[in-house]
């Protein structure tokens, strides 16, 4: 007995959306995981900076603050 007609193409479009669901749910794993991490970075280097703070404000100290350089204006020549 032969299979059903359009069986064949059935499968395959099956098998491309399970395909395309398993790296969709690979990427969003990976994404979330560099969120968590990114967000755990953050958090660390916030409680770093708060103790710092706290630090320095028990010492009298002034907080430093760091001041980005300015940037220098661009020339154009004109020629001429």
């Amino acid at each position: 007995m032969k299979p059903p007609a359009g069986t064949a193409a059935r499968n395959t479009a099956e098998k491309a959306f399970k395909t395309w669901e398993s790296r969709t749910q690979l990427v969003k794993n990976e994404l979330a995981a560099a969120s968590a991490a990114n967000d755990a970075k953050t958090a660390r280097l916030r409680a770093l900076r708060l103790e710092k703070e706290r630090l320095e404000a028990e010492a009298g100290a002034a907080p430093v603050t760091v001041k980005a350089p300015k940037k220098k204006a661009m020339r154009r020549f004109v020629a001429g």
